[in-house]
Order: structure tokens, then C-alpha cells, then sequence
């Protein structure tokens, strides 16, 4: 199974925020030896969200999508994952119990009764409205669930999570250490590589063409880099995958940067 990452918010692609859950994604996946396949960003457009789920929904990946689970005008997300598989919205029996929960957190803290009835509390229900056959996500920070959404290909699954981050990464780590403790570390991963200095990629084609053909465990990564005040022009050159094959795939570029007479020098 491949993993991706669904990012949404407009206000991420006008720039009023920097996203950051890519790079914790990483970091949470990189810790547990698993890795991240794809990613794509989308705006507030429930047709392209739509579309968007309906592609990811038919795969067998294991999707985290964050942003508009709320139940604001902007937040399409719960609406656009019911349109893609065709199914209504229902309020999750959990969910309620969860979100009446939080209400009831509130009204303690501010020192009043809960009014359960009121047209503000009724809304936040709204929030617990997920696709029918959806199963809920804890969210530790306030308990206003996220939701889960088996594929339709059978395998692999989409979880919905909030767009704040102190959410939505908790989140995603429950799901990781809940769902696929199974799969961390299973494949070994190694990575070495080295910066060539003054070198054009055409003229190193050649040499990460032979590497590859001759270590298939392997693959080799190319990334220029045109200098700045503290490094000139140099190429980020290496290799990674399986271990055993990484460690003499690394050897024999060096040896052809150096048949190659190329400046280098190996990355820590």
C-alpha cells in the first residue's frame, strides 16, 4: 500500500498560512520506517474535492487528509467524502456522544448548565455528521472526532482529521500505532549520498544509469543545486533502498566520479 496526503485550505494557497502538516507527516512516517508516496494541496472547491476523494477513495492507499471537517461555509470536506461514495451524511452515535461531551466540558468551565437544545449546540452536532459506514478518529485536544472511510478498491483507507495541527497529528499518529503497527520497519531502508561540485547532470546520466541497471534495489537521486554564500554549484548525488544493496551501489559512483574526475565530497 502506498501512503498519501490530502492537504486542504485555501487559506494554505493564498499563503495566509504556511502548511505545515507535509514536513510532520514525513516525520511521522520516518520514524516508524514508512514513507510518504504522494501528496497533493487542494482549495475550498468542493468539485475538485470531490473528484479528488472519488480517484484517492478507488485506490488502495492509506490517505491522511486534513483540513474542512468543520461545519462552516468554507468546510466542504465531510460533504465532498459522502459525494464521492455516494452516501448520505449521518450524525455518528459516537461522534454526538463525543461532541456533547465537549459541550458539556464548557458549560463546566463556565461555570452554567449545558443546553444541549440550543440552536448553537445543535450546530456543533454538525461536526459528527459523517459518510454513512464511517468509524470516528479520537481527537485527544478537544473531542470532536475526526472520521475513517474504508477504500472502495477493498484495501487501504482514508482518515479525515481537522486542519489545526495540535489536532490533527495526534490524530494521525493514533491512526498509525492503531491501524498499521504491522507494517512499521518492515522494509529496510538505507541512503547515502555526496555533493559534486562544478559537475552537470548531463555529463553524470550516464553513471546513474549503469548504477541503477546494476543494483535494481536501489535508486539513485540527482539534486542541483546553483550555490549560495556558504556553497557553490553543486549536485546533491546518492543512493537509497535496500541496505545491502545501497553500501556497493554507494562505491561504485564514487569510483565513476572518480574515473569521471569529479570534485565531490560524501555527506555525513
Amino acid at each position: 500500500m502506498a501512503i498519501g496526503l490530502i492537504i486542504i485550505g485555501d487559506e494554505i494557497l493564498s499563503g495566509r498560512r504556511i502548511d505545515k502538516h507535509f514536513p510532520k507527516v514525513l516525520e511521522l512516517l520516518t520514524q516508524r520506517g514508512l514513507q510518504l508516496s504522494w501528496a497533493e494541496y487542494l482549495g475550498d472547491d468542493p468539485q475538485r474535492i470531490t473528484a479528488t476523494l472519488k480517484r484517492t477513495l478507488a485506490s488502495d492507499d492509506i490517505v491522511f487528509c486534513t483540513g474542512g471537517i468543520g461545519a462552516t461555509p468554507d468546510d466542504h470536506t465531510r460533504q465532498c467524502a459522502a459525494a464521492a461514495l455516494g452516501v448520505p451524511l449521518l450524525l455518528h452515535p459516537d461522534a454526538r456522544r463525543r461532541i456533547q461531551e465537549r459541550i458539556g466540558d464548557m458549560a463546566g468551565e463556565a461555570g452554567v448548565t449545558p443546553d444541549f437544545d440550543s440552536p448553537e449546540n445543535l450546530h456543533r452536532l454538525k461536526m459528527g455528521e459523517f459518510p454513512e459506514g464511517a468509524d470516528i478518529i479520537p481527537n485527544p485536544y478537544n473531542k470532536i472526532p475526526g472520521f475513517s472511510l474504508r477504500n472502495t478498491s477493498g484495501q487501504g483507507a482514508h482518515y479525515f482529521a481537522p486542519g489545526f495541527p495540535v489536532m490533527a497529528w495526534p490524530m494521525f499518529e493514533w491512526v498509525l500505532e492503531t491501524h498499521y503497527a504491522d507494517l512499521f520497519h518492515r522494509q529496510a531502508w538505507a541512503e547515502r549520498s555526496m555533493l559534486v561540485f562544478e559537475s552537470a547532470e548531463s555529463t553524470l546520466t550516464p553513471l546513474m544509469e549503469a548504477i541503477e541497471a546494476e543494483f535494481t534495489q536501489v535508486k539513485v537521486f540527482s539534486l542541483p543545486h546553483v550555490g549560495d554564500q556558504q556553497t557553490r554549484r553543486h549536485i546533491d548525488l546518492g543512493v537509497k533502498g535496500d541496505p545491502q544493496q545501497v553500501a556497493p551501489a554507494f562505491e561504485k559512483l564514487q569510483q565513476g566520479l572518480r574515473q569521471l574526475k569529479a570534485e565531490y565530497q560524501v555527506s555525513a
